[in-house]
């Protein structure tokens, strides 16, 4: 018995993946390596023109330039395994390597979140209150921003990193996901995990209700300035800025929300696995879209830099 426990905390786990070993698979399969040089090639452009360019050098490029970085490292963190893990038919994953993709994975989402609710006070203030933008949106202002999504996120991932795999996982090792996420991963626990549950809940609260309430209000109280406006152009493109971001907002929290907010007694085989798609593979690809590549200033900054390069 006490081999089987032993061996039930460091043995290998088995990610069933996103994909069977269909031809049909072999083109999803493909779609998923086309977006993700996709949204490793879009987000290291936005991080590259946002350090070349002087004008880009704001506060709201700031915290864009770390969500790119989150998005380039998040979805490097599971989309090469799982391809790998498609190409080679090998599906295993060792427990310290789930580990760390459970700590990163972590880290970067919750990070996101409170990096996404940092950026849409800073489109509050610079269009509801654009006098005091300077003073509340100083460098250091922006600085603790960042800095603090990295550390509340890199905090709260190591904690629940650590008590979710000193679970035992004595039955079958079969995680019914594309990579390891704790929900998935408690299912297979053979000990009750009610009150860890809570714990996610409570972060789940902290990390995803508050930052989507104080988007969501931040949006509101924009629109309603953006109303005001005598320029009926005005209007038209900022409500168009303001819709786009809140699609992508919602595609990004509500299955985040609907997975980590949910008793393990709910989740049905399969199911979690189809929401992360959209918070761990289409919303990096979208961000820099929505975010950066819509504004004229960033396709001006491109325009620089590739006739710069042109004529070097």
């Amino acid at each position: 018995m006490m081999g089987q426990e032993n061996h039930s905390f460091t043995g290998d786990f088995i990610l069933l993946g996103l994909f069977s070993s269909s031809q049909s698979s072999l083109v999803f399969c493909s779609l998923i390596v086309i977006i993700f040089i996709m949204t490793i090639t879009e987000n290291t452009i936005m991080i590259l023109l946002i350090l070349r360019d002087s004008r880009l050098h704001t506060p709201m490029y700031f915290l864009l330039s770390h969500l790119s970085f989150m998005d380039i490292l998040h979805i490097s963190n599971i989309v090469p395994k799982m391809v790998a893990d498609f190409l080679s038919g090998s599906r295993t994953i060792s427990f310290a390597s789930c580990g760390f993709q459970v700590f990163l994975s972590l880290t970067l989402l919750g990070g996101e979140c409170l990096l996404l609710a940092a950026m849409s006070y800073d489109r509050y203030v610079a269009i509801c209150h654009p006098l005091h933008y300077p003073i509340l949106m100083s460098d250091y202002v922006r600085i603790l921003m960042a800095g603090g999504s990295w550390l509340v996120g890199t905090v709260s991932s190591t904690v629940h990193t650590a008590y979710a795999l000193h679970f035992p996982f004595c039955g079958s090792r079969a995680i019914d996901h594309f990579f390891c996420e704790v929900p998935a991963m408690l299912k297979l626990s053979c000990v009750d995990t009610t009150l860890y549950e809570r714990g996610v809940y409570v972060s789940g609260l902290i990390f995803l209700l508050v930052p989507f309430s104080l988007i969501f209000a931040s949006y509101v109280q924009i629109l309603l300035s953006v109303l005001q406006m005598k320029s009926s152009k005005a209007r038209k493109k900022s409500f168009s800025t303001c819709s786009f971001h809140m699609i992508v907002v919602t595609m990004y929290y509500g299955p985040f929300i609907f997975t980590y907010m949910r008793p393990k007694s709910y989740h049905t085989p399969g199911q979690d696995k189809y929401l992360a798609v959209f918070y761990t593979i289409l919303t990096p690809t979208l961000n820099p879209i929505i975010y950066s590549f819509r504004n004229k200033d960033v396709l001006e900054a491109m325009k620089n830099m590739l006739k710069g390069n042109f004529l070097h």
